[in-house]
C-alpha cells in the first residue's frame, strides 16, 4: 500500500515537473517568436498590415495621454476599455508606445477644473456634456473623450468620440470604436513623418479666400505644408522641371504639390491655367475639385425674399467630362435639409426666430462603404448640383456622396423664393432617386488638350506635354461651400468648419475634407482602416421587455445550477475512479 502511494506521489510530481517545464519552454520560445491569436469573428484584435508596418518605424517614445478616466456611463466605459486594449495591442508590436489614462475632472477645486478644461480645449480637444444618474438625481458631467499624443517635440490631439447626426448613441459609439485604430495609426504617422507633404489652394479665379477656408487650412497644417498659389499662366506654378540631360535637353517633371484644392471658382479659368492643371494631373498630381456649376445666393433672398439661380460658367465642365465626371447645371432640393432661422414675428419687443428646413441646403448622410465617407456625420451643403459619370476607359468611378431618397432636381435658371417655407411639399415631387454629388475618380486620365495643342507646345521639350497620365486620382464635388467655414455673428471671426452657429450643431464637413485629402495624398493603405467593421451585438429590447421576469430568473439561477451540476459531476467521477 505504501509503495503504491509512493508511486502515485512520484507520478504526480513528475506530471507537475513536466507541466512547469512546458510553461517555461513556451515562455522562452514566445520571448523570441511573437504570436497572437484572435478568435473573434471580425478579427477586432488583429492589427492591419499597414498599422504593423507603421509601428515598425517608431524609433522613439510615442506617449498617449487619454482623458477617459473617472466614473462614466457603461458606453464610455466600453470606449475606455477598447482604447486601452488597442493601445496594449500597439505596445505588443512596439515597446515605444506608452500611455496613461487621466481624469481631467479629478480636482475638487472648481477653478482648477475649469483651468484644465480650458487648457484641453486650447490643445484641440472638445468637451462632451453627460447626464449622469446619481443618488440625488441627475447630474451634469463634463468629459473630454480624446487623447493628446506626443512624439519628441511634437504633440497632436485625437478625438475618440464621433458624434453623428440622427444616429443612435450605441451605433455612434460603435462607429467610434471601429475608427480607433485608424485614428491612432494616423496620428502616429503624422507625428513620425520627417517631411510633411505639400498641398495648395488655387487662387486667382474667385476661389474661396484664406478667411473663408481658415479653419480647414489651420487643421491641414497639422499634417501638411499648406500654400496658396496663383497659377497666372506660369508653367512652374504646379510642377518642377528638372534638367537631367543638357545635351538632349531632357527634363524630369514632378508635381510640386501632393494635392491641390480648387474651391468654388466664380470666373472662367484661362486656357493656359487649365492646361497647367491638366499637365499637373498627367504627371501624377491629385486634385480636390469643389465646383459650383450654379450661382445662387442667400444674400439676395434675405433682402427680397427671392432670387434667380443662374449658370456659373467657369469653363471646367468639358475638362472634367474628359476625366470622367459630368457636372449638371441644376439645383437639388431635398426634404432632408438644413434648418435655417427665419424671423416670424415680434414678442415683447424681441424678434421671434423659428427654424425651417430649407430644401436647397441638403443634409447628406453617407451610405457609401468607401473609407473616405464611411461612418461620417451628416454633411451640410448649400445650393448643390447633381453629377453623372462618363465612360472613360481606365478610370474607376466611386460615388462618395448622394442626396436622400426624397429629393428632386430643379433646372437652371429658376426662381428661388422663401415662399417655399410656407408650403407643404408635394411628396410625389420629392420621390428621388438619390442624386450623386461627389465622385472619386482613379486611374490613368487622358489629357483634355491631347487633340488641340499647338505644334509649338508639342515641340517644346521644356513643357514636356503628356497625353496620358500616370496612375493618379481626383475627387469632384458639386458644392464649393462644403469647405467654407461660417463667421461668428456679430464678432466676425472664423468658426470651425462644419459648425452651424444657428442650430449649434456640428456636421461632418471637416472630416470629409480631411479624409479626402488623406486618401489623395497618402493612398488607400492607412485610410482603409476606416473600412473595418465591428458588429454591434445588442440585446433585443422588445424580448427583454415582454419576458423580463423570465430573463431575470435565468440570469439568477442558471449560474447556480451550472455550478451545482459541475460539483455533482466531479464528485461522481472521483467516486467512480477510486471505487475501482
Amino acid at each position: 500500500m505504501k509503495i503504491r502511494k509512493k508511486r502515485l506521489l512520484n507520478n504526480y510530481l513528475l506530471q507537475l515537473l513536466i507541466v512547469i517545464s512546458i510553461i517555461i519552454l513556451v515562455n522562452i520560445i514566445s520571448s523570441f517568436l511573437f504570436t497572437r491569436f484572435d478568435l473573434t469573428n471580425e478579427k477586432r484584435y488583429t492589427l492591419s498590415k499597414s498599422t504593423q508596418e507603421l509601428l515598425k518605424n517608431v524609433d522613439d517614445i510615442v506617449y498617449f495621454r487619454v482623458f477617459l478616466d473617472g466614473e462614466f456611463p457603461a458606453g464610455f466605459k466600453r470606449l475606455k476599455r477598447e482604447t486601452k486594449e488597442l493601445l496594449n495591442e500597439f505596445r505588443a508590436y512596439n515597446k515605444n508606445i506608452e500611455y496613461e489614462f487621466i481624469n481631467p475632472s479629478a480636482s475638487e477645486n472648481t477653478q482648477e477644473r475649469n483651468d484644465t478644461y480650458q487648457l484641453l480645449m486650447e490643445q484641440g480637444l472638445s468637451p462632451t456634456n453627460l447626464q449622469v444618474k446619481t443618488k440625488s438625481g441627475m447630474d451634469q458631467q463634463v468629459i473630454f473623450p480624446g487623447a493628446l499624443v506626443s512624439y519628441r517635440d511634437n504633440e497632436l490631439p485625437v478625438e475618440l468620440l464621433d458624434a453623428q447626426f440622427n444616429v443612435p448613441p450605441e451605433t455612434a459609439l460603435n462607429n467610434s470604436i471601429q475608427n480607433l485604430e485608424f485614428k491612432f495609426a494616423e496620428v502616429i504617422n503624422n507625428l513620425i513623418k520627417r517631411i510633411k507633404p505639400k498641398v495648395a489652394f488655387i487662387e486667382g479665379h474667385g476661389e474661396l479666400d484664406d478667411q473663408e477656408t481658415y479653419d480647414i487650412s489651420l487643421t491641414l497644417q497639422d499634417n501638411y505644408i499648406v500654400d496658396r498659389v496663383t497659377i497666372n499662366g506660369q508653367i512652374s506654378a504646379l510642377v518642377n522641371r528638372l534638367l537631367v540631360d543638357s545635351a538632349k535637353m531632357e527634363y524630369k517633371i514632378i508635381p510640386t504639390y501632393s494635392a491641390i484644392i480648387i474651391a468654388k471658382p466664380d470666373s472662367i479659368l484661362s486656357p493656359k491655367d487649365k492646361f497647367i492643371i491638366d499637365q499637373y494631373i498627367m504627371y501624377g498630381g491629385k486634385v480636390l475639385w469643389l465646383i459650383d456649376p450654379v450661382f445662387a445666393s442667400m444674400d439676395s433672398i434675405q433682402s427680397q425674399e427671392n432670387t434667380v439661380s443662374m449658370e456659373n460658367n467657369v469653363d471646367l465642365q468639358t475638362q472634367l467630362f474628359t476625366y470622367g465626371a459630368k457636372i449638371n447645371n441644376d439645383l437639388i432640393l431635398d426634404l432632408s435639409a438644413m434648418l435655417i432661422p427665419i424671423r416670424t414675428g415680434q414678442v415683447g419687443g424681441q424678434a421671434q426666430i423659428d427654424f425651417f428646413p430649407w430644401y436647397y441646403f441638403p443634409l447628406i448622410t453617407s451610405t457609401s462603404q468607401h473609407p473616405i465617407t464611411k461612418n461620417l456625420n451628416a454633411i451640410k451643403t448649400q445650393f448643390v448640383s447633381s453629377l453623372d459619370t462618363t465612360s472613360v476607359k481606365g478610370v474607376k468611378k466611386t460615388i462618395l456622396l448622394r442626396t436622400s431618397d426624397y429629393s428632386k432636381v430643379e433646372p437652371v435658371p429658376s426662381l428661388i423664393s422663401l415662399q417655399l417655407l410656407r408650403e407643404e411639399p408635394e411628396m410625389i415631387q420629392y420621390s428621388g432617386p438619390p442624386r450623386p454629388i461627389a465622385v472619386l475618380l482613379e486611374g490613368r486620365f487622358k489629357s483634355d488638350f491631347r487633340n488641340r495643342l499647338p505644334q509649338s507646345i508639342l515641340n517644346d521639350k521644356e513643357i514636356g506635354f503628356k497625353e496620358l497620365s500616370v496612375p493618379t486620382s481626383m475627387i469632384v464635388v458639386t458644392d464649393g461651400d462644403i469647405i467654407k467655414n461660417q463667421f461668428h455673428i456679430p464678432q466676425g471671426y472664423p468658426l470651425p468648419l462644419g459648425f452651424d452657429q444657428f442650430t449649434r450643431e456640428t456636421f461632418g464637413n471637416k472630416e470629409f475634407i480631411l479624409n479626402a485629402m488623406n486618401y489623395l495624398t497618402d493612398g488607400s493603405d492607412l485610410i482603409s482602416l476606416r473600412s473595418r467593421e465591428m458588429k454591434l451585438r445588442l440585446l433585443d429590447k422588445t424580448k427583454i421587455s415582454s419576458n423580463r421576469i423570465l430573463w431575470q430568473l435565468i440570469n439568477l439561477f442558471a449560474p447556480i445550477l451550472i455550478v451545482i451540476f459541475a460539483g455533482i459531476l466531479v464528485v461522481w467521477l472521483r467516486k467512480r475512479k477510486y471505487t475501482r
